[in-house]
């Protein structure tokens, strides 16, 4: 399933093709459907929400809603894949968000294998910037600090941890070169951390 990375594959015209199947009600392309995304969605839910029995709970209620929502999909707007994630991400921290649980981000990878990590730029030795995002959505500290960066920043952020665009589905969607959406996450990140810091929500990085 490696090449779903790449909007332009067969494989996501493949799965665009079952979904338009499935909004017509046709069982056996929802099978086909399960079968060929069941697996990545459910890692995508458990890097958020560790429970396996729950996570798998959650597996099942994102695909009755992609049944159901399977005719809303439009295909200019979004890679199926991209709209499958975005619905798995939702549920898992709505999940959490129920349990008055904070969401666990392990890793800014894109799903495409690109080697540069958002993480590289930060000291290995503190928190991570999504550990940093979870500790402070209690607080509305985020959404305030968020608000301070440039408007490419808050977009970039934004689709990145809440609806899981990978570093070139950012560039397609935003329609900027993939080195410019990576300059708006890094410097995004740094600036992010910084107004954390201020705040009071995190600890300095040096503390």
């Amino acid at each position: 399933m490696a090449e779903l990375s790449d909007p332009a594959s067969p494989a996501q015209a493949q799965l665009a093709l079952w979904l338009s199947r499935v909004a017509l009600g046709d069982r056996a392309a929802f099978r086909h459907l399960y079968d060929a995304v069941g697996g990545r969605l459910l890692g995508v839910i458990l890097r958020i929400n560790r429970d396996r029995a729950q996570a798998e709970d959650l597996l099942q209620e994102v695909f009755v809603k992609i049944w159901g929502a399977a005719a809303s999909f439009d295909g200019q707007r979004a890679q199926p894949l991209t709209w499958m994630t975005a619905i798995a991400r939702h549920r898992a921290i709505d999940s959490l968000r129920r349990r008055q649980a904070e969401p666990v981000w392990v890793s800014t990878r894109g799903l495409d294998d690109d080697p540069d990590d958002l993480l590289d730029t930060l000291p290995s030795d503190h928190p991570g910037p999504q550990d940093l995002l979870a500790r402070a959505l209690e607080d509305g500290a985020v959404r305030g600090c968020l608000g301070g960066l440039r408007a490419e920043q808050q977009q970039s952020l934004a689709l990145a941890f809440y609806d899981g665009l990978t570093h070139p589905e950012l560039a397609q969607h935003l329609g900027q070169p993939l080195g410019t959406v990576k300059s708006w996450l890094r410097r995004g990140l740094q600036a992010l951390r910084s107004c954390l810091e201020r705040s009071g929500a995190i600890e300095p990085t040096g503390a």
